[in-house]
């Protein structure tokens, strides 16, 4: 097997939520995002996020910016730069941050087409976390395939 491929470290997007963290994650070839998990915005989270990351030969995290929709930083905005600083204190992998406007309702509108029922959207709301991660860590795919291009 050829060595660049195995050594290719995933990344690692996460969507930032007063209960939740959705977490996504890419291919090894960084491709596609992929919805992974979700975890509880607590205590033990950026220990769980570690787990992740070593499990998963994670090189890279993109953490979900809420901008408005001037681009600014609002008042949650600051609460995802605290976190920012606790996952770059305790995970020693580049994190860097991307704006994650729209994200959330691009993740229910992609539930709803996918046919996924109102019970369950409404009942596994770590899937609408997941999906946004997997959205906003896409987009950030996508960008860097464009910026390459050039």
């Amino acid at each position: 097997m050829d060595q660049t491929f195995e050594q290719q470290k995933r990344i690692m997007g996460l969507d930032f939520g007063t209960t939740r963290i959705g977490i996504s994650l890419s291919d090894p070839l960084q491709i596609i995002a992929k919805p992974f998990t979700t975890i509880e915005n607590g205590r033990g989270m950026i220990g769980e996020i570690r787990v992740i990351v070593r499990d998963e030969n994670v090189g890279l995290i993109v953490v979900g910016m809420p901008l408005n929709l001037k681009g600014e930083k609002g008042k949650k905005a600051q609460e995802v730069d605290e976190f920012i600083g606790k996952i770059r204190d305790a995970i020693h992998v580049e994190v860097i941050h991307w704006d994650e406007r729209f994200t959330t309702l691009i993740a229910h509108q992609t539930l709803l087409s996918m046919g996924t029922k109102r019970e369950e959207r409404r009942t596994k709301k770590g899937r609408v976390d997941s999906m946004a991660a997997a959205i906003l860590l896409q987009g950030f795919l996508d960008s860097r395939k464009r910026s390459l291009s050039c």
